[in-house]
């Protein structure tokens, strides 16, 4: 318990921000600033338990103008908010605005009662804990600052012994200090029932003297800043007294009316109960009058529903029982909605409606994937597999299908095929980014907000219980804290589709048959277009033929010049920017209610367009359904001739444009690659992505340094690994390869070689770019230029062995639409060759190689650079 204690007359000063300690009163504070901390070992940790600090009030900080670090001293008046002090501590910022600190004029003495200092941080931070006790107040005659703390020159608050007892013989304080007893006695009594923790208290209000009893009574409640400041400022005893009885009443009757409206809430929900028994009475009573209308309860309806649901009957017991539990709730009860929410659903579901499956005939089946898909010759054959065991045994569990391959070649549309081939209804279900498992299996009942898994609500959607769902994006599915959405798949039959078939799960790909769908070669692109895009752009546009018309010599630019993918839906926006650009001239024409004069071809050459091509407006596809017979414009208006697609046309609305009115070049074209092989120390390389198959080019330079080797382009481990068994091969076979002019010479002496591979936004791994950059390496070394009509893809082990790798085709196809003539693959790798098209084939030379003496062999012009001899 505090005693009398004879302060110093300069005090180290810790702020203490919008809070005040009293006497009496024990506190903890963490110490981490540079200010505190030195405070802390200056006058606490260096003098033990001598130490005293002062705890003075502090406002926020607010902003000065002044400028200049000065102390200045507000007035010593009887008002709290003019007691202050204002301090000014320097620029924060290099401007001329400054912090200001508002210092309250009293504070209070205080003493260590634990000091602990924590383990120093590699950055030299160091932590100090305290306890503190308030001892006696004291008012501040100047303040200034020792090195980065506060210290002030004070004076004691605290009355002398004699007047101590000149006071306790007053009248008016013995009455104060009664008043004060009873009030805090009777608070204590309601903390006892309460808490059961008033003996200890009891205790205080006996022994310790009264004028400190009421800075510690008034310590323990929450009471504004502002009230604790006036009872820091209350130096005079009486006006002590009379402030802490006031807040020790006013504490003791907001514990009364808490307690009143805990009575009433206890008192409500009793009603509630009763409320509940009588209405269970007034049901029973309807009953025996035959007055009861099922239609005014809602849950009769609902029950009325269930059972005409067709429900199994050992769901229908679970769904009996569950109503009957409902039934007894209140509306108000936490679980009444959940409940009840669960019930809808079942009531929902469709247990009994299912589509009528037709007769499968095969050969319609054949003949619908036929018309709607062009090409995939295998992919169709294995459905038609599929088909025919549906056929012969309708109950048999077949496999799970699952479709992989890039973007836009088709796989939503067959499984949409399979539909209709089954006569049954389709669904697809979106499971891009999906990482809880409670997505598609449903969250429990027991959690607020609880939903169903998103293959319950599909079949709430489709309206059926035997439709095709198609879970999309199977691939993009994720894992987390929250669960694996993956084996709760492994419950499920459906067809899938993805991207790529490395990232789903082992158990969940071992449950699935993988049907690959590679990218379309050019000729078919073109005939999808001409069959399938064409048509349903002008449809999705108000045009028909008699507007419009495209001829196959401008789609096969359009493929060649202004796309480069594996599927199609570039393609599709690219013929949809062709068909707005046309839907722009037969409008003006139709609002100008007049005839073009009649033409063998009719140009786009509107103002409207002019201006959006002339400014640079790149065109993007935004198919906008225009309603039913939208191909048909106005009755009245007709053309007299077709706006025919030309090279002119095409340029314009979909070249690269600046901002100018001239045309620009197409996109893509096939001088690329030998403009961008046309150095030494470049090479051509394949690789495949979520996308298809690319054209990687990788690119190496020497500069003079310490033999390093260093890598861009956002690369993955295992392609910097392939880097670096590049250059170790290509090291140990420098005096082989003649790229040093005497045996043992270090290639890399005082020299870093740099590798870099373009697109450096583009995350790029795997194995198969090894042969690449041990060509690009020769290259370098050599000063020989790699064939620019060549690429090459394979892993290679440190032996110089040419590894098989996979997407072969995705590859070969991806070289076909750079233009590359000759491709270089793993010998390995001739069994894949099957799965290219024939043209494709035809129009490439494909060379295999087993060692990288092959590949470089083939890579260079005249055949490998060691058959000439450079020196370095």
């Amino acid at each position: 318990m505090t005693e009398s204690v004879e302060l110093p007359n300069r005090l180290g000063i810790l702020p203490f921000r919008n809070k005040v300690l009293l006497p009496g009163a024990i506190i903890r504070i963490r110490c981490t600033s540079p200010s505190s901390v030195k405070l802390v070992e200056q006058e606490l940790w260096q003098r033990e338990e001598k130490g005293l600090i002062g705890i003075l009030p502090v406002r926020d900080a607010a902003a000065d103008t002044s400028v200049g670090p000065t102390v200045s001293q507000g007035g010593v008046g009887g008002d709290s908010s003019e007691r202050a002090s204002k301090v000014q501590v320097g620029a924060s910022d290099g401007k001329n605005q400054q912090e200001v600190i508002h210092w309250h004029n009293r504070g209070v003495a205080a003493r260590a009662l634990h000091l602990s200092r924590g383990v120093e941080k590699p950055s030299g931070r160091v932590t100090y804990i305290v306890v503190l006790e308030g001892l006696c107040r004291f008012s501040v005659q100047e303040l200034s600052t020792r090195g980065t703390y506060y210290t002030a020159r004070i004076s004691s608050l605290e009355m002398t012994k004699i007047e101590m007892e000149q006071v306790e013989q007053d009248p008016d304080f013995i009455a104060l200090s009664r008043q004060f007893k009873a009030t805090a006695m009777e608070l204590i009594s309601v903390l006892e029932q309460k808490q059961k923790t008033g003996g200890r208290t009891k205790v205080l209000l006996e022994t310790v003297p009264i004028h400190k009893l009421a800075d510690i009574f008034v310590a323990s409640f929450e009471i504004s800043f502002e009230e604790q400041l006036v009872m820091l400022d209350s130096v005079d005893l009486k006006v002590r007294l009379s402030k802490a009885t006031e807040l020790v009443d006013r504490h003791l009757q907001s514990i009364r009316v808490a307690e009143k409206i805990t009575q009433k809430v206890e008192g409500q929900l009793s009603k509630s109960q009763k409320e509940f028994l009588l209405r269970q009475q007034m049901r029973a009573i309807k009953e025996e009058l035959g007055d009861n209308d099922d239609d005014e309860d809602d849950l009769v309806a609902l029950e009325r529903k269930m059972q005409s649901a067709g429900m199994p009957s050992n769901i229908w017991k679970h769904v009996q029982k569950e109503l009957r539990r409902l039934k007894k709730m209140q509306p108000q009860q936490p679980g009444y909605t959940s409940s009840r929410v669960y019930l809808e659903l079942i009531a929902d579901l469709p247990w009994e409606k299912a589509s009528e499956e037709i007769d499968l005939d095969l050969k319609a089946a054949k003949e619908r994937l036929d018309s709607d898909h062009y090409g995939l010759v295998r992919v169709k054959q294995r459905i038609i597999e599929y088909l025919a065991v549906r056929k012969l045994k309708p109950d048999a569990r077949g496999p799970v299908l699952c479709f992989v391959g890039p973007p836009g070649v088709g796989k939503t549309s067959l499984a949409s095929s399979i539909a209709s081939a089954l006569g049954r209804k389709f669904i697809r279900i979106s499971l891009g980014g999906v990482k809880d498992e409670a997505d598609i299996r449903g969250h429990r009942r027991t959690y607020i907000g609880s939903m169903p898994g998103r293959l319950i609500d599909g079949l709430k959607r489709v309206g059926v219980c035997n439709p095709v769902m198609l879970l999309d994006e199977i691939d993009k599915t994720g894992s987390d804290v929250r669960g694996d959405p993956a084996s709760a798949l492994l419950e499920v039959i459906f067809v899938a589709t993805a991207n790529r078939a490395q990232p789903i799960p082992p158990p969940l790909l071992d449950r699935m048959e993988v049907i690959e769908l590679p990218g379309y070669t050019p000729e078919e692109k073109l005939r999808i277009a001409m069959r399938h895009l064409i048509p349903r752009v002008l449809d999705q546009h108000g045009l028909g033929s008699e507007f419009l018309q495209i001829p196959e010599a401008m789609v096969k630019l359009v493929i060649q010049r202004y796309t480069r993918e594996a599927g199609v839906r570039n393609l599709e926006r690219n013929l949809a920017a062709l068909a707005r650009a046309a839907a722009v001239k037969v409008a003006e024409q139709e609002q100008e209610q007049a005839l073009p004069s009649s033409k063998d071809v009719h140009r786009l050459g509107s103002p409207l367009l002019d201006n959006r091509l002339a400014d640079g407006a790149e065109v993007e596809m935004e198919v906008i359904p225009m309603g039913e017979s939208t191909h048909e414009v106005s009755n009245t208006f007709r053309i007299t001739s077709p706006l025919v697609v030309d090279e002119a046309m095409l340029e314009k609305v979909l070249g690269v444009f600046v901002f100018s009115s001239v045309m620009q070049p197409p996109r893509f074209d096939d001088r690329e690659a030998a403009e961008r092989v046309a150095a030494p120390g470049i090479s051509v390389g394949l690789v495949w992505t979520n996308f298809g198959g690319e054209v990687q080019f990788v690119e190496a330079t020497a500069m003079r340094g310490k033999g390093e080797l260093h890598l861009t382009g956002q690369l993955g481990d295992v392609i910097k690994e392939s880097a670096q068994i590049a250059l170790t091969w290509v090291r140990a076979r420098a005096t082989d390869l003649q790229l040093v002019a005497e045996d043992g010479m270090n290639l890399l002496q005082g020299r870093d070689i740099h590798i870099h591979f373009p697109a450096g936004a583009v995350p790029k791994d795997g194995p198969s770019a090894g042969v690449t950059l041990v060509t690009a390496l020769v290259s370098l070394f050599s000063r020989k230029r790699v064939r620019a009509d060549t690429a090459m893809t394979g892993e290679m082990t440190l032996r110089g062995l040419v590894l098989p790798v996979g997407g072969v085709k995705d590859k070969i196809l991806a070289a076909h639409r750079y233009g590359i003539k000759r491709v270089i693959l793993p010998e390995r790798n001739l069994k894949d060759l099957v799965e290219v098209p024939a043209a494709v084939l035809a129009s490439l030379e494909i060379i295999l190689a087993k060692r990288m003496e092959d590949v470089l062999e083939q890579a260079f012009e005249g055949g490998c650079p060691w058959r000439q001899h450079s020196k370095l």
